[in-house]
């Protein structure tokens, strides 16, 4: 996995109000999940931007309120490579990874980035992108390659998680396809539903008609 510089500033300021004059200045709010578990009641300090999140009686989960210039980000987020991120706020650097975005229906600009804390010891759900590679016996004999899906959750330490999830389509035959079922990775556990399928050849009208001579000969 890839490594990001990126640098926040600590969000003071919540509502409508803020977040406005914020994308006016090229400024993305953001926040941090996956933060620290503490006991409650909680009796430590919290850092500008942090709040105490419950999550049941006992404990709750600290999560920080963040801001990144628009400018900073762009590389991170127009790109489909998974990057590990070295965010620096309040002086202090944590690890996280790019877990969603949110934009704006109709100008396709960034509201909201949310990034997840990860830790080496502590599994994390991330979508990977598919990569094919190889030529199917299918598309040599007239079929047509489709993807279906080109991205794949995956459950692991974020050290273990790839840029790419590969596939090899050499054997996939004319009509046939290849399943989340039918594919393994070492040390990665495929999030999708088994049955979900990621490419298939499909017979092109061509390919009909070539079957249909041969059959007839």
């Amino acid at each position: 996995m890839k490594t990001f510089d990126l640098n926040a500033e600590p969000r003071l300021e919540l509502g409508k109000k803020s977040v406005k004059a914020l994308r006016k200045e090229g400024k993305i709010p953001a926040v941090i999940n996956g933060g620290a578990i503490v006991e409650l009641p909680f009796n430590g300090t919290l850092k500008p931007g942090e709040k105490l999140v419950e999550i049941d009686d006992k404990r709750g989960i600290i999560t920080t309120d963040v801001v990144v210039k628009n400018d900073d980000v762009r590389k991170l987020i127009y790109t489909p490579d998974i990057f590990e991120v070295n965010l620096n706020v309040n002086g202090e650097t944590k690890k996280v990874v790019m877990k969603d975005l949110q934009f704006q229906p109709v100008k396709d600009t960034v509201l909201h980035i949310d990034f997840l804390e990860v830790y080496p010891d502590k599994p994390i759900v991330m979508e990977v992108p598919v990569k094919i590679e190889g030529h199917a016996e299918g598309v040599k004999a007239g079929g047509k390659l489709v993807m279906s899906m080109r991205k794949l959750k995956v459950k692991a330490a974020y050290t273990e998680i790839p840029e790419r999830l590969v596939i090899n389509v050499d054997h996939l035959g004319l009509g046939k396809s290849l399943a989340v079922g039918d594919l393994h990775y070492e040390g990665l556990e495929l999030m999708n539903a088994k049955n979900a399928v990621v490419c298939a050849v499909q017979l092109t009208r061509a390919a009909r008609g070539a079957a249909a001579k041969a059959a007839e000969a």
